[in-house]
Formats: C-alpha cells, structure tokens, sequence
C-alpha cells in the first residue's frame, strides 16, 4: 500500500475541509480568504498531480486505485478546471453568506470525480459516485430560486435512481465473480451466467452515465444548465463528466469482452442525436449548452466503447477530456460576461467593440463544433479513428453526421453577435471582467491544445 500515491486526492479533500473550516471564522461578506485557501490547496493538488504523472504507472490501497496515465491526466484537467470554475464563481457568490460552501462543495465534488476515474474495485467506484453527487444536488440548489429548486430536485432523484441501478449492477457482478477488482474481473466472470454478467455490466454502466449526463440519464443537465449559477452549472456541465466517462472506459475493459461496449456504443449515438436535435430549437444559450453537453458526452462515450478492442481508444479520449474542459468552460464563461443577454437573440451586435468577448465565443462554439485548428477538431478526428480501429465505423459516421448537425445551432449562436447594430454603452451593459478573463484565457487553451495536440498525444502513448 502506497498511500502518498494519493496524495493529490488527499490535498483537494483536505483543501475542501479548511476552506469550510477557514470561511467558518470570516464575516460573511469578506469570504475572498476561503477562496484563497481554496485555490492553495487546488494549486498543491495539480503540483503532486504533474510529479505523479511524471511517475511510473502503480496502484494503491491493495490494487483497488490505479494511480496511471489516465488518472494523472484526470487529476490535472479537474484541477484546472475546478481552478477555472472557482475564477468565473467570483462576481456570482462574492459577498454571497454561503461563498464559502460553494467553494467547499466544488472541492469536494473534484475528489470525488477524480477518485472516479482512478477507482479500479467496484466498491471504491459506489463510494467515488457518491461523494462526486452529493455535493453537485447542492452546488445546483444553491442559487435558491424556483428554477434552481427544479433543477436540483430533478439532479437528485435521478442520482438516486441511478446510484440504486449502479449498485444492483455492482451486486449482481459481485454475486457471479465472487470479487470486486478489476484485475481479476475478467478471469472471475469466466463461466459466469452471461445474462447476469451483462446486465450487471449494464446496470453499473447506466449509474455513471448519470454522472456523465448521457442518455438516458441525461434529463437533469438542460436543466442545470439554465436554472442556477453560471459557475454552478459551468461545473456540473464540464468537470463530473471527466470522471465518468473514464470510469465508464475502465469498465468496459475490465468485464469480459463485448459485455459493455456494444451498449456504451448504442448510448453514445443515442446521445450525440438527441443532445444536437434537441438543441436545434433552444432559444437560450445556457440551455443550449446544456443540450450540447448532452450530445458532447455522447462523442466522449465513443473511445470509452473502443475499450479493449483498439489502442488508440485511451489516449483519444484523454485528449478530447482536455479539449471539452477549457472549450465548454470557455463558451460558459462568456455567458457569465454579459448575464443580461437570456436569450440568443440579445446577443445580436455583442461583439461590436468586444473583439475579446467575440473571439472567446467564436472559438468556444467552432471549438465545441470541432473546426480546426481547435482542440476538439483533433480530438474528433482521434476518436473516430478509434472507433475506425476498433472495427465499428458506423460509429465514426455517427460522429461525423452529428459533427454536421450541430453545425446549425451553434452558428444560429455565433451569427448574430458579429451583426452591425449600433447599441449604445448604456443600453448594453458593462462585461463582468473576471469572466471575460476566464473565456479568454480558456479559448486560447483551446486553440494551444489543438495546435500542440501531438505533443500530447505522444506524451499520452508513450510507453
């Protein structure tokens, strides 16, 4: 047992813990210490991350967590991303008398996405999955408002219902294998009933696509999306996913061949469709974003389908991870800039002396579509070839269909904020700068990481 390979882990938890206890004994209204210690602690947990990712791939606590490349990368893109969100949350929860427990609960729910993605025993992954939820039902509630009630009522008994279908599936799997590690999953389930194996597999799948905001578990993200903070929903949109999906990835290549993949395959065209149909018709951008999140997952979940079966499916779904996490955060945080514009209409003329507020946009949704040279072009591009390599090519023109479909509603976005309307200072408003900071900064992340894409990917697939 090497309990320093979690160390990490342990900096975000306790980050967590003494940001609640720092804000415990600051005036309500100057909570700017709590978020200090937050980002503090956020900024040890990324410097063990790097050192750790540096290392040789181990396990810890009697091989029940993997500490390899996966992980690491995971452990980074969460702290980032966590760092990005907490930036973007100050003009919304400044002042706010629970700030504190907003930054609290985001670190909280960071441990336990990133405890999610590395969990290689069926018991740590029920743990991770909740300790990743409980906190995201009152990070949604938090804003307190009749939308907000909505959405977090309707994130929570989803969460519970498919926290209760992760832990059949994890039962059931438990009663034919006799065991819980994935090491020995695959040997374990060896003249197993494949009827109960597979719905087992099945089951446990549905459980993090909840967190992972796929069909069919994806109901609460539009939701989220619209009806509470910007910073709340930019978290629950981008960072759980990045958990989950992984998680998904190392179940499918711990149960016995074929047992998971051809349903993670189905769902995942299930949710690219559904996600970019339904986003066609919104007529607000936040929760158009939350229907692209939904239809993003499902180009996630196609590497996590390859698992096993192709070798370029792990390091394909860690470069789109890190392409997702600065290029949606990157689109939310514009929205964050001018909160007055609610619908896509109001955006008509917004980049009209705004080349930082335009071009952060601009990247944020051609990123998001996948145009080069962004990050989620090469990142489309790895996991079709994966799903290519693979033997499923229906799944790389699945990608390719939706990539043109969701062409429509991100331009019906990105169109009318390059429009030549006259709007005086007054009438429009003044951009939050610390949001606009954080777009700009996340859509140049996005256009590096796209243009140094093989760098990573060499990094990725180095032995």
């Amino acid at each position: 047992m090497n309990p320093y390979a979690m160390l990490p882990e342990g900096l975000l938890f306790v980050g967590a813990l003494a940001t609640l206890a720092t804000g415990s004994f600051v005036p309500r209204r100057r909570q700017a210490l709590s978020r200090a210690v937050a980002l503090a602690f956020l900024a040890l947990a990324g410097v063990t991350a790097g050192v750790g990712l540096a290392g040789p791939a181990t396990s810890s606590f009697d091989a029940t967590y993997a500490v390899d490349t996966a992980t690491g990368v995971v452990r980074l893109l969460v702290v980032v991303g966590t760092v990005l969100v907490l930036l973007l949350a100050v003009p919304e929860v400044r002042g706010n008398p629970r700030e504190s427990e907003f930054y609290a609960l985001v670190m909280l729910a960071s441990t336990g996405t990133v405890v999610l993605a590395g969990a290689a025993d069926l018991l740590v992954l029920i743990a991770a999955f909740f300790l990743a939820s409980i906190p995201l039902y009152a990070l949604i509630g938090m804003a307190r408002g009749p939308a907000a009630a909505e959405a977090a009522v309707k994130t929570y008994l989803l969460g519970a219902l498919f926290g209760i279908l992760l832990m059949l599936g994890v039962t059931l799997v438990y009663g034919v294998a006799g065991g819980t590690g994935y090491a020995s999953l695959a040997d374990r389930l060896e003249g197993a009933p494949p009827t109960v194996v597979a719905a087992g597999g099945a089951l446990v799948v549905l459980g993090l696509l909840f967190k992972a905001g796929a069909v069919p578990a994806h109901f609460w993200v539009p939701d989220a999306a619209e009806g509470t903070w910007v910073a709340a929903a930019t978290y629950a949109t981008t960072i759980p996913k990045v958990g989950a999906v992984v998680a998904v990835y190392r179940l499918v290549d711990a149960l016995p061949g074929g047992t998971a993949g051809p349903l993670v395959a189905v769902l995942a065209v299930a949710s690219m469709t559904l996600g970019n149909l339904a986003a066609l018709s919104q007529e607000g951008p936040r929760r158009l974003l939350g229907w692209s999140t939904v239809s993003q997952v499902g180009y996630l979940l196609v590497p996590a389908a390859a698992a096993g079966r192709s070798d370029l499916a792990l390091p394909a779904l860690l470069v789109y991870l890190a392409a997702y996490v600065v290029t949606n955060t990157a689109a939310f945080a514009v929205v964050a800039a001018v909160p007055w514009r609610g619908r896509l209409a109001d955006y008509r003329g917004a980049g009209r002396g705004r080349p930082v507020l335009a071009g952060s946009l601009l990247v944020a949704l051609l990123g998001l579509l996948g145009t080069p040279p962004t990050a989620v072009f090469v990142a489309k591009v790895a996991v079709s070839a994966a799903a290519w390599d693979a033997g499923s090519a229906w799944l790389a023109v699945a990608v390719l269909l939706n990539t043109v479909l969701s062409l429509a509603y991100y331009l019906r976005w990105v169109a009318p904020v390059f429009a030549r309307v006259q709007v005086s200072t007054e009438e429009d408003g003044v951009a939050n700068r610390g949001p606009l900071a954080v777009a700009a900064v996340s859509a140049a992340a996005s256009v590096a990481v796209g243009l140094l894409a093989g760098v990573l990917w060499s990094v990725l697939v180095a032995p």
